[in-house]
């Protein structure tokens, strides 16, 4: 049976296990990604998980899910945000597959979660779907016909910086709005809210928090529909960490849709949550490795 290292890189944890041939994750670990650090030691920390591995067991490839815009011909980052300073022209394919002779694949974050969902998750089946993850900002990606959608340069559906009003849709959209509003609101420290107490606060009734979730649910539906009027998807798939609270929000998330899609389109438009959660970039930074490779 064929193993395969898989690591997906965030801004706060580096996630990475070995995937078996048929897609079973048969080890998994985590590790901080200690972003501040930069680029070159992000890379040297994936290159010591896969030489772990590789001391211990035979390999036949490398999957990398990595935050950043993702050059995946060269598998390599051509632009990142300040979060992981001198991310931008990290050589994630050169370096493994010069360092341990193993084909490397590397794909954004994002679009590997999408590959994940439209492989074997809430997207099986569709022909085109759209996947969001929202979280500190929030990341899309269109798969269309089995294949990610890349665009000219390699950066289609960097819908977080949709242009919403005086603002963008990651701006009011994501869950990091939420403790902003909240501490305002009531006057106190961000350091006294998070997402999680949050929601605690609003399925107690508290009337503050419930109108800062209902302002984001509106404004996500808003982007949702935006972006549905332009590449017309079977199915959107909604995942990032705010997604845990999936019973509270999608009705929520449900009705802001349908209140700024024309009804024809909404009826046409499923909305779904991912299954593969923490799990999505490492399956879909596989799955992207098996398409390159035509396994």
């Amino acid at each position: 049976m064929k193993k395969y290292v898989s690591v997906d890189i965030g801004g706060t944890a580096i996630k990475y296990g070995i995937i078996s041939e048929d897609g079973i994750i048969l080890e998994r670990g985590e590790t901080k990604t200690e972003a501040q650090k930069g680029g070159p030691f992000v890379l040297s920390k994936a290159v010591e998980i896969v030489r772990q591995y590789k001391n211990k067991m035979e390999l036949s490839g490398i999957c990398i899910s990595t935050a950043g815009m993702v050059d995946p011909a060269k598998g390599e980052i051509f632009h990142s945000a300040p979060l992981i300073p001198q991310y931008a022209g990290t050589k994630f394919k050169e370096t493994m597959e010069q360092t341990f002779h193993l084909p490397c694949e590397v794909e954004n974050d994002v679009n590997c979660a999408g590959l994940a969902e439209y492989t074997s998750g809430a997207a099986k089946g569709s022909r085109i779907a759209l996947m969001l993850t929202i979280g500190t900002g929030i990341g899309g990606c269109l798969i269309w016909e089995g294949k990610v959608f890349h665009g000219f340069g390699n950066s289609a559906c960097e819908v977080g910086y949709m242009r919403m009003g005086e603002s963008d849709f990651q701006t009011m959209g994501a869950a990091s709005i939420l403790t902003k509003k909240v501490a305002l609101w009531k006057n106190e420290s961000e350091e006294k809210w998070d997402g999680y107490r949050i929601f605690e606060a609003a399925k107690n009734g508290d009337e503050q928090c419930l109108q800062a979730i209902d302002e984001m649910a509106d404004t996500l539906g808003m982007g949702i529909a935006n972006i549905c009027y332009v590449v017309n998807p079977e199915v959107v798939v909604l995942g990032g960490g705010i997604m845990a609270q999936k019973e509270f929000l999608e009705e929520k998330i449900e009705a802001a849709v349908k209140k700024y899609l024309i009804p024809i389109i909404a009826s046409q438009t499923k909305i779904a949550f991912a299954e593969h959660k923490n799990d999505a970039g490492m399956l879909g930074a596989f799955y992207h490795l098996m398409s390159c490779q035509n396994i």
